[in-house]
């Protein structure tokens, strides 16, 4: 199921202010059920998610099969789609899945979700992403507390928008977008089970939480945000309240109980057991999972060359740097979690099972531009009461289970191999200038590294936005294509002319352009395969042969698991591989340059970040050289 699942963050549309949410209640799954606030928002006359047509998708499996099989595996599996097809078995799972379509607000919604909860494998690398902020001046203490108190501010502003809801409904393409999961950012949190997890959203209870939580040295602090008469505390009043946590917690040997979040699921959820069978634990614990977000505050790290700075930064968001660094200072099944270093280096980690990323990034890009605003007048500084430190209880056993959790995120952090970098050769603007899709230059760019370094093509990921229809989440873009294929293979071939290459670059980039809109519309070919696959399970029917292929086993291994995160703010998304022999790639186009962030795993000898990135910048420059270089006909 997680090869389906596919961690993902697609494209963030513009707001527009002229549409405001409006509250429908509609059942999910994980979350709180007593419906004392609608658990779903969605705008008003969004439509459903549609099932594409069975021939459609049968049509383009086949497609996107061909550069990935040899001819004779294509005939075998050309054979099973037939049998699918018109054997009555095909037909009986569509008129399925159009049935849930008809009973349910979204038919994949609820299948999605479930596949994030229903994975065992640590939320800290494997799904959880990390966003790399600018750089910081700050090198001190006061910086960062500083620096934190205004973030703080930014986002309780932003939480007014979500309480009140004020939040403006963005647009894609001139429509309305779902804004569901804004309402699910905040105040929550997942929580382990022993086969499947949940997600609790505090947010929906009738007293909804006033309080963050605040971590520093491994130790845990509530500090209420709020004012009795219900106002947020000023940034000068949330800067005093962290300079009293930080006093309280200078001591550095602390047990890192934070720790225990970062293991493989049915690990954590006996020690979560375990843990909270006293009292003090168990009120500590209820007191993260209920805050409205975490504010962690890192220790400095060694300084790195500016060439390995951000690199060094991505990993900091994906797992902490190990038990010796940082990683004990995060709860990494909570939300959101924004990360302040005190040697500048800031950004955030998200558990993914309630959200995409563009609820995120706009909630990033609206703090950053809060924190640049004039400061307002100093509040009056009324005596605040001292925030309350978490006490833990640390018995033998669960003491044993915090050493567990150390060497298994020590093993993870020298397996994720990061690499972090800005292309300065130029951005989104020579694209632009040659009449090309940016997304689409750079997800060619991918594919012509990829082949240079393995000489075959793989399948690749890249998200796109369903929220175009009520619940939507993502959709797999398949960039890997024919014409992506012919490109590739063209582009070194000295017995091509360069107007022949710039010819199959575009029209690759034209195949790829053509299967986003098909995505973003919910006509491609991933979440309806789910679908029928998942259809099948429920039925308690055999699986069909389709799903029991080798080909569908390839198709669904993306060694290549891309996205390009939009955001107006100079920053970049960062996400563990896929697979285990594949690549996270994330990217940020911008005017004159892009920001990527790469991974691999160094337990594959196959894969290589360092490789790949270079063989990234290669291919960029390459293909802008061949657009240049080469005179085009007149349009």
């Amino acid at each position: 199921m997680l090869s389906l699942l596919a961690r993902t963050m697609p494209m963030c549309g513009r707001a527009s202010p002229a549409l405001l949410v409006r509250c429908v209640g509609v059942g999910g799954v994980g979350g709180l059920q007593e419906g004392r606030r609608p658990l779903v928002v969605v705008p008003e006359g969004l439509p459903k998610l549609p099932v594409p047509p069975l021939r459609s998708t049968c049509e383009r499996y086949l497609a996107a099969l061909e550069p990935l099989l040899s001819p004779e595996e294509m005939e075998h599996t050309r054979h099973l789609v037939n049998d699918f097809l018109h054997s009555g078995v095909g037909e009986r799972l569509q008129k399925g899945l159009e049935r849930r379509a008809r009973k349910t607000e979204n038919w994949v919604s609820d299948w999605w979700l479930q596949a994030y909860l229903d994975s065992r494998m640590p939320v800290a690398v494997y799904t959880s992403p990390g966003v790399i902020l600018p750089r910081m001046h700050f090198q001190d203490r006061q910086g960062q507390m500083r620096f934190a108190a205004k973030l703080i501010a930014g986002v309780l502003s932003f939480k007014k928008m979500i309480d009140n809801d004020t939040l403006p409904v963005q647009q894609m393409r001139g429509k309305p977008l779902c804004m569901d999961q804004y309402y699910h950012v905040l105040s929550s949190c997942r929580l382990p089970g022993p086969k499947r997890d949940t997600v609790v959203n505090y947010a929906i209870a009738m007293t909804p939480p006033t309080h963050i939580t605040v971590v520093h040295n491994f130790q845990f602090f509530i500090l209420d945000v709020y004012n009795s008469d219900g106002t947020p505390l000023a940034v000068d009043q949330i800067y005093m309240q962290l300079e009293k946590i930080w006093n309280s917690s200078l001591q550095t040997n602390k047990e890192p109980i934070g720790l225990l979040t970062s293991q493989h699921r049915n690990t954590w959820g006996k020690a979560y057991n375990n843990l909270i069978k006293d009292k003090t634990n168990k009120e500590s614990v209820r007191a993260i999972e209920k805050s409205i977000f975490t504010v962690c505050l890192d220790a400095p790290l060694p300084r790195v060359s500016d060439e390995l700075y951000h690199s060094r930064v991505a990993a900091q968001m994906l797992h902490g740097g190990g038990s010796r660094w940082n990683s004990g200072n995060r709860w990494f099944d909570k939300t959101i979690q924004f990360i302040i270093g005190e040697d500048g280096s800031c950004g955030l980690t998200y558990e993914h099972a309630p959200t995409e990323g563009p609820p995120i990034m706009y909630l990033v890009d609206y703090v950053v531009e809060y924190m640049k605003r004039t400061q307002l007048p100093r509040a009056p500084m009324i005596p605040l009461p001292m925030p309350q430190k978490l006490r833990f209880n640390i018995t033998p056993e669960i003491k044993k289970d915090i050493e567990k959790a150390k060497q298994n995120m020590n093993m993870m952090v020298h397996d994720l191999d990061v690499r972090a970098f800005i292309f300065s050769d130029y951005g989104k603007d020579v694209p632009k200038a040659h009449k090309l899709s940016p997304d689409g230059f750079v997800q060619m760019a991918m594919q012509l590294a990829y082949y240079r370094m393995y000489k075959e093509c793989c399948s690749t990921y890249e998200s796109a936005s369903l929220r175009m229809f009520r619940l939507g989440r993502t959709e797999t873009i398949r960039s890997t294509s024919v014409e992506s294929f012919a490109f590739v293979t063209a582009m070194d071939n000295p017995a091509k002319q360069n107007s022949e290459k710039i010819a199959l670059l575009e029209n690759a980039i034209k195949a790829h352009r053509a299967y986003a809109d098909l995505a973003v519309n919910g006509q491609a070919i991933d979440r309806h395969l789910l679908g029928l696959k998942m259809q099948a399970i429920e039925d308690l029917t055999s699986m069909p042969e389709i799903f029991m292929d080798t080909a569908y086993a390839v198709a669904q291994h993306f060694n290549l698991y891309t996205s390009q995160v939009g955001s107006q703010t100079d920053c970049v998304m960062c996400l563990g591989p896929l697979v285990p022999d594949g690549y996270g790639v994330c990217y940020n186009p911008m005017d004159n340059h892009i920001n990527f962030a790469i991974t691999a795993f160094n337990s594959c000898e196959e894969t290589n970040a360092t490789r790949f990135s270079r063989g990234l910048r290669e291919a960029l420059s390459d293909m802008r050289t061949l657009l240049e270089q080469t005179p085009r006909a007149s349009s």
